[in-house]
């Protein structure tokens, strides 16, 4: 029999004699539980935010994509082309033209993203699936999709025959020009349609457009695009599609993932949660040093029994792992009760949707299994620090003075 640890049983599950020491206990046990069940609803929260927002991105963005590592372009041959065309890994392929210019409706003025595309572009994301006014744009036009936010800030919508939109683009080369208007390239463009994937930064990022039209806007070549993106068969992994592309493409360009090409999204997350989870282990630590608390007046309560135990040979070692397992069996409860709580909190939101950012939008929450593990831990390392630091107390000089 383990007598450290029965004895810890019976001291953590029955009544002290003293009334102030079964208060401090009943409330560091409840901290405890108050403390998991607040931690890993703030992590659930927080996943599940992760999640909503990078859903948005994952509409627009490809699985894997090809940038240059210097200027703004990049050229593809047709040994490459007929490379990436023998890729088992890659279901679908895009090429892509892409910069920042500038936009005219009437007196309204807008800088944004021009994205020209070409016909195979639908079948590396799923953005024309968000079309919620008039229609995808048709190819080897001067058809555009804007976002709504766009839309918006323009006062633009599908079919304007009052007014043209225009399309304005730095001439590139070198060299002073004779008047502002000769240092542009300048197009109209007709918005046939408006999507929306109701986030402000996705729907105020691109205006879709022909890739020929982007070329011949920026006098680019035709061969000549910004990226290469591209979508991964479901058979293989997105490890196995960069080392394919890898071995096409080498180090001539860089071959970014999803996550890559939204890290600093990715680490806005991953900073905010780390903050959140340091200030309720702030929060977890104070309540246990209640606990402590309630451990060192057990200790001199049960002083008369500890010498007794030692006299009968416990030794003085096994003495303090008693209260190091107490306080380890009630912090282990308390995490595990606090966790139930928080899992069924989580889940009726999850469930039924309560709380709502907006009447159509529940807030989001995710049950993530490295919650519950973080969570746990957590409280057990912690409160045996706790629990170490409350048995010290316990040694030769404080039994027999």
């Amino acid at each position: 029999m383990n007598v450290p640890f029965y004895i810890a049983k019976r001291y953590a599950f029955s009544q002290s004699k003293t009334k102030a020491i079964n208060t401090i206990t009943k409330i560091s046990t409840f901290g405890i539980i108050v403390s998991a069940m607040a931690l890993f609803v703030v992590l659930s929260v927080f996943s599940g935010l992760k999640t909503f927002n990078l859903s948005f991105t994952n509409e627009i963005d490809p699985d894997i994509t090809i940038e240059p590592i210097h200027g703004k372009s990049i050229s593809l041959t047709e040994n490459e082309i007929q490379k990436i065309n023998n890729l088992k890994e890659i279901l679908a392929y895009s090429c892509v033209v892409e910069e920042r210019v500038v936009f005219n409706f009437g007196e309204k003025q807008l800088v944004a993203n021009i994205k020209g595309i070409d016909s195979l572009y639908n079948n590396v994301t799923k953005i024309s699936n968000h079309v919620i006014y008039g229609d995808w744009l048709l190819h080897n036009t001067n058809q555009v999709v804007l976002g709504q936010m766009i839309a918006n800030n323009l006062s633009v919508g599908t079919y304007s025959e009052d007014k043209s939109l225009e399309v304005l683009a730095m001439k590139p080369g070198e060299g002073a020009f004779d008047s502002p208007e000769d240092a542009y390239n300048k197009f109209n463009i007709h918005p046939i349609g408006i999507y929306s994937l109701q986030n402000s930064d996705v729907d105020g990022k691109y205006i879709y457009a022909d890739i020929r039209l982007a070329q011949e806007l920026l006098e680019w070549n035709k061969n000549q695009y910004s990226k290469i993106e591209f979508k991964i068969a479901n058979e293989f992994s997105e490890n196995q599609a960069k080392k394919a592309l890898v071995q096409i493409f080498g180090d001539k360009y860089q071959i970014k993932n999803r996550s890559e090409l939204n890290a600093s999204l990715h680490k806005m997350h991953q900073t905010e949660s780390i903050a959140i989870y340091l200030i309720f282990t702030l929060v977890i630590i104070v309540t246990l040093f209640s606990l402590a608390g309630a451990l060192i007046m057990m200790i001199l309560e049960k002083k008369e029994h500890l010498k007794t135990l030692n006299d009968i040979g416990v030794s003085i070692k096994n003495l303090k792992r008693i209260f190091l397992f107490q306080g380890m069996l009630l912090s282990t409860l308390g995490a595990f009760f606090g966790l139930i709580l928080g899992f069924l909190i989580v889940y009726l939101q999850y469930k039924f949707q309560f709380i709502t950012i907006s009447e159509q939008v529940p807030y989001p929450v995710e049950i993530n299994v490295l919650n519950i593990i973080i969570v746990f831990f957590t409280i057990f390392i912690l409160s045996f620090f706790a629990s170490l630091l409350a048995s010290t107390r316990i040694n030769k000089k404080y039994l027999y003075t």
